[in-house]
């Protein structure tokens, strides 16, 4: 806001000039913090400094869910993407610090958006860091390893990946999924690493039925997605009930 300047006033000669004393200066009215959560579609979003893009998940029944992708511009939140026909974990949802390993569920709660993989090469236009998969990538689910809820491949060792689906550490190949992550948007929950938490929430494109923990989407918003996300615009995503 622009400060007001003290103004001398004038006041018509009339025998004597007199100069009329100027107004004292107005402290300029303070600035009003912007709040660090918005409630969007019914989901309560925590936001980041300088968060303008976000995705909700709104739970409507079953394994069942309502996606959406926000912008905020200068009239306020705007929405620009919805499908009707999300997907979250067949274990339904819960807390995010209270979730385990292998119980199915999504984790409630605001997640990062830092960074996506797929199947297809990079596109120029694309600003989200993006990697394609190769023979050998995995998410490491393995709570031995140092690698836990990252991206490794076997070659660069760190983790059991002979392990059988059946172990309860086993990591997974990300090739076995070319449908669901044809492309696929990494969340950013559990990034500490706290072991048996979790490992590999991600947002990807819809399979047949419930995920095991992430929440997806139709392909065709997954895909138009990756075109938006942009790093500097701090994007996240926000799961309710």
């Amino acid at each position: 806001m622009t400060r007001p300047r003290a103004r001398s006033l004038l006041l018509p000669l009339l025998a004597t000039a007199l100069l009329v004393p100027a107004p004292a200066l107005l402290a300029p009215a303070p600035a009003q913090a912007a709040s660090d959560h918005v409630r969007l579609d019914g989901v309560d979003v925590r936001l980041r400094a300088g968060t303008t893009q976000v995705v909700t998940v709104n739970h409507t029944r079953g394994y069942r869910a309502r996606v959406t992708w926000w912008v905020r511009t200068g009239e306020g939140w705007q929405k620009r993407m919805r499908a009707t026909d999300g997907r979250i974990g067949y274990g339904g949802l819960v807390v995010g610090r209270h979730r385990r390993q292998g119980t199915g569920t999504t984790p409630l709660g605001s997640y990062d958006l830092p960074s996506a993989f797929g199947t297809h090469r990079a596109r120029p236009a694309w600003d989200i860091d993006y990697r394609r998969i190769r023979a050998g990538d995995f998410w490491v689910q393995d709570n031995a390893s140092n690698f836990y809820n990252r991206y490794r491949n076997m070659r660069q060792g760190g983790f059991r990946w002979r392990l059988p689906a059946s172990d309860p550490d086993s990591s997974e190949r990300l090739s076995d999924y070319p449908v669901q992550y044809e492309w696929s948007i990494v969340t950013g929950f559990n990034g500490r690493q706290v072991r048996h938490r979790g490992s590999g929430i991600f947002l990807h494109v819809n399979g047949s039925g419930a995920t095991a923990g992430c929440v997806s989407a139709p392909r065709w918003f997954i895909k138009s997605l990756i075109n938006r996300l942009d790093p500097d615009r701090k994007p996240v995503i926000a799961i309710g009930r």
